[in-house]
C-alpha cells in the first residue's frame, strides 16, 4: 500500500476532493484538493495575504502555502495578481456592453485582431446566436463612446453593433471556486 501524503491535523478530518477544472474548448483537468481550493479562496479574498497568514488559516506552514501557491500559478489555476482600481476615479465613469453583429464577410481572426487594437475595449467575448461579438467598453464620455462605436462600425466584418449603457452593477463577483 503507498504512503498516504501527510496532511494537517486541521484538514486531516476533511476529504480529499479532486475537482475537475475546465478552460476554453479543452478541458484543464487539474486535481485540486480541499486545501488548494481553501488557498484559492484566500487569494480571492485578499491576493496581498503573506504565505503565513494563508496558512494559519488553511493549517499549512508558510512553505507548504508558498510550494502549493507556486504548483497553482504552474498549472494555470492562478493566472496572475492585479490591483482592482476604481474606474470612476480614473475618470473612466461610462461602461457599456456592445453587441456586435457580423457581416457576412466576416473573418473572426481578423474582426478579434481589430477589435483588440480599440483600447476602450475591456473585454471581447464570442459568443453564440445573432451577434457574433460582446464587448464591454469603458470611456470617460458619451462622446468618446460615440466616436468608439464609429470606430467598430468601419471594422471589417462588422455589420452593425447594439449599445447599451450601465447604468448601475446591482451584483458583481469573481468567479468563485
Amino acid at each position: 500500500m503507498p504512503d498516504r501524503p501527510k496532511r494537517s491535523k486541521r484538514t486531516a478530518d476533511l476529504p480529499n476532493k479532486v475537482v475537475p477544472i475546465h478552460e476554453g474548448a479543452e478541458p484543464l483537468r487539474a486535481s485540486l484538493d480541499d486545501t488548494d481550493l481553501a488557498i484559492v479562496r484566500a487569494l480571492q479574498a485578499n491576493a496581498r495575504a503573506t504565505y503565513t497568514e494563508i496558512g494559519k488559516a488553511v493549517g499549512l506552514s508558510a512553505a507548504s502555502v508558498h510550494e502549493r501557491v507556486h504548483r497553482l500559478e504552474t498549472r494555470g489555476v492562478i493566472r496572475g495578481y492585479a490591483a482592482e482600481v476604481d474606474p470612476e476615479l480614473l475618470g473612466l465613469g461610462v461602461l457599456s456592453l456592445v453587441s456586435v453583429l457580423p457581416s457576412d464577410s466576416m473573418d473572426a481572426a481578423t474582426t478579434e485582431a481589430a477589435l483588440a487594437g480599440i483600447p476602450q475595449v475591456e473585454t471581447a467575448f464570442s459568443v453564440a446566436g445573432e451577434d457574433s461579438h460582446l464587448l464591454v467598453v469603458r470611456t470617460r464620455s458619451i462622446a468618446e463612446l460615440s466616436h468608439v462605436l464609429q470606430r467598430l462600425q468601419g471594422v471589417d466584418g462588422v455589420a452593425r453593433t447594439r449599445t447599451a449603457v450601465v447604468l448601475a452593477t446591482p451584483v458583481r463577483r469573481p468567479p468563485r471556486v
